[in-house]
């Protein structure tokens, strides 16, 4: 029984898991009207809320405090702040239950809980707030194929939403917009495998400040920045040899992503793997997951070991699980 706790940005969750089936996945969000993420502001929210969540996790997982077996913390990457908070309660927590930790990061939960829907050995297309990576195992670890040279795609969203006097985060708002958009186009800049957002960021609000219609440039923002994620995604499994896709982070929730990623694994003959919502935006279930396989080949640690690491790359972890 391993629960873990997802701590790293605008999240707090609690998750359980118990070989290999989640039995709890709670999780809280620190939202704002106008503007993006304070992140002391953020850590306090996670204080706030992290024991009623903890309770919440143990009454719906139907277990007792003594079955757990280990703590599984997102230890990395994020904000500093926010994961100090995660640590703390993680730490806490750990001392009381005389229980180890396992740290995870956060960008491997996002590729290992693609084993719950049945991949084994994807690319992932891994499209958040801070992170966008193209990730895949070979030779003991979890190489970044591709990523951004500049903004995670989730900031560069949210970015252009609170330009247009959206709140946090702004997502599932442009989303919204772009189901009756028409396109316009857009700066393209993929290099490799690599991509770039801040010459689309600086297009679309020029283009809004000279009174293009919003809702056109929020479809022309949605085809042309995920046009880039996956050409970089598909350019990825043709240099492993790979034939699965997995894809996840907060923006994986986006309709048209998962349609556009769809038909693409279609023409190739590969298998497209995506979980379902609760396990694509941060939560902690994931981290539970990912910690059970650690756990199971002998990684944990006393809690005075664990140490954040808000820069921790995915490339830097070695795994020695797989």
């Amino acid at each position: 029984m391993i629960l873990g706790i997802e701590c790293t940005a605008h999240t707090f969750g609690v998750g359980i898991v118990n070989k290999g089936k989640i039995l709890a996945n709670v999780r809280d969000m620190y939202v704002t009207e106008f503007g993006g993420i304070v992140p002391t502001e953020s850590a306090k929210h996670h204080k706030n809320v992290a024991e009623k969540l903890y309770q919440e996790a143990i009454k719906t997982a139907s277990i007792k405090e003594k079955e757990i077996l280990a703590i599984a913390l997102s230890n990395a990457p994020g904000l500093a702040p926010c994961l100090f908070a995660g640590l703390d309660f993680a730490k806490e927590k750990a001392k009381k239950l005389k229980v180890k930790i396992i740290p995870v990061n956060h960008c491997i939960a996002h590729l290992e809980i693609g084993r719950s829907v049945g991949s084994s050995d994807p690319v992932l297309l891994y499209a958040s707030g801070a992170n966008t990576q193209i990730i895949a195992y070979a030779a003991g670890k979890y190489r970044v194929f591709g990523e951004t040279l500049d903004i995670g795609v989730g900031n560069f969203i949210d970015k252009f939403a609170r330009h247009l006097g959206l709140g946090f985060p702004g997502g599932p708002q442009i989303e919204q917009l772009a189901r009756n958009g028409k396109y316009i186009e857009l700066p393209y800049t993929i290099k490799g495998m690599d991509v770039s957002f801040s010459g689309l960021q600086t297009k679309l609000q020029q283009l809004h400040k000279q009174g293009k219609n919003v809702e056109d440039l929020a479809f022309s923002l949605q085809e042309t920045a995920f046009s880039m994620l996956v050409e970089a995604a598909e350019r990825a499994m043709a240099h492993t040899g790979k034939n699965e896709l997995v894809l996840g982070g907060g923006v994986a929730c986006n309709s048209r992503l998962q349609e556009m990623c769809r038909i693409m694994c279609n023409e190739r003959n590969a298998k497209f793997f995506c979980p379902e919502k609760p396990l694509l935006v941060d939560n902690a279930a994931m981290t539970a997951f990912t910690g059970e396989i650690m756990h199971n080949a002998g990684i944990s640690f006393p809690p005075e070991k664990i140490e954040i690491k808000p820069r921790e790359r995915t490339d830097d972890v070695k795994v020695i699980w797989r």
